[in-house]
């Protein structure tokens, strides 16, 4: 075991010390917790913590009250793309109850395959100052530690290789250019040179933990050739990840979609735990990966919350217990998100079952 990662572990609070152990696969007293898009659970919170909808202090008192360890916390360095060059604002769907997060879609600044093909992410949107980066990054995470103290944030970056992608040229725009796979490589690999430029100044932060976060697959699998996320995508990211380990780092990858026939590919490669959503079968996950790798997510699935199908989700939660058994280490959440649809007693029965039976 290594002695600095020891050491880490004994300086962090109790809470945070219990996610990294168990991402870690270290034995611990329980297993790790997390929940993501609590934060615009407004009314709850309020309820919960009795604090003003403007009190800085309300949704730390929130985590601390239901047994959070880990805050998933990515970022994409100092330069804002949409400032630097071309990117593609395909709108956001109403999320908060006050739908204020509503943005309508803009045309994509993308008309033809040629144009996607002759794209370069590094010279469109370019690299800031290296140490400066670092210090950002540093400075963030000083102020996530000062802000949630008793939870475990990590460093992490989000526009990596596929969702750079489509953030730059928008759903349309990607299909149609990634036809030819031999053309889009090299676009591909623009997007990796800016997310490894971004990995390295992770690795050089105090961050213990870094996601990797690329929407790369659809619900119901990959919408690219197979031979394109082995031979392209994932490789690369077995690259993004050397600086991270060589600096004592643990790195998850996360997706949204389904990505159970990558998913040994994508451990292969260097990840060290995996966080999905449960349209990838958490059993799958257990048999093949609980040994060996962190598994962050459940089998409870947030519609089920919704539409307030208690059975189900208790059920659901007690097959997540049995399959963790076979676990050396994991965070349960619900893997995707808790809707702010969700009713106020819904989540008072999901936090009421769950968090007594997380001792290990």
């Amino acid at each position: 075991m290594n002695t600095t990662q020891n050491q880490a572990t004994l300086d962090l609070a109790p809470s945070a010390a219990i996610a990294l152990d168990n991402i870690w696969l270290r034995p611990t007293s329980r297993w790790g917790h997390t929940e993501y898009s609590f934060e615009y659970h407004k009314e709850y919170l309020a309820r919960h913590t009795g604090l003003s909808d403007d009190t800085p202090d309300r949704l730390r008192q929130g985590m601390d009250r239901f047994t959070f360890d880990f805050i998933w916390h990515t970022h994409d360095g100092l330069i804002d793309w949409a400032k630097a060059g071309r990117t593609t604002d395909m709108g956001h769907a109403s999320y908060a109850i006050d739908a204020s997060d509503l943005r309508r879609p803009k045309q994509c600044p993308f008309t033809t395959e040629e144009e996607v093909w002759a794209f370069d992410a590094v010279a469109e949107y370019g690299l800031p100052d290296f140490d400066a980066q670092v210090r950002a990054y540093e400075s963030i995470l000083q102020a996530a530690r000062a802000a949630f103290p008793h939870q475990l944030t990590t460093g992490g970056y989000y526009k990596t290789i596929v969702s750079g992608a489509i953030d730059a040229f928008g759903w349309d725009m990607l299909l149609l250019a990634a036809a030819d796979s031999a053309r889009m490589e090299t676009v591909f690999d623009s997007f990796f040179r800016r997310t490894l430029f971004h990995m390295q100044a992770w690795a050089q932060t105090s961050a213990e933990v870094v996601i990797q976060h690329d929407d790369f697959v659809w619900t119901r699998g990959p919408f690219m050739r197979p031979d394109i996320y082995r031979e392209v995508i994932i490789p690369r990211y077995a690259e993004l990840w050397k600086p991270i380990h060589a600096a004592g780092k643990k790195v998850l990858f996360c997706s949204d979609g389904n990505f159970m026939q990558f998913a040994a590919d994508i451990v292969a490669a260097g990840a060290d735990g995996l966080i999905f959503e449960p349209c990838n079968d958490f059993g799958f996950m257990v048999e093949n990966f609980g040994q060996t790798t962190c598994l962050v997510g459940s089998f409870v699935d947030c519609r089920d919350l919704a539409a307030e199908r208690w059975e189900k989700v208790q059920a659901d939660i007690d097959k997540t217990l049995a399959e963790l058994e076979r676990c050396k280490g994991a965070l349960v959440a619900v893997g995707n998100h808790m809707p702010p649809d969700i009713p106020g007693p819904m989540v008072d029965r999901y936090f009421d079952y769950l968090l007594p039976r997380l001792q290990r």
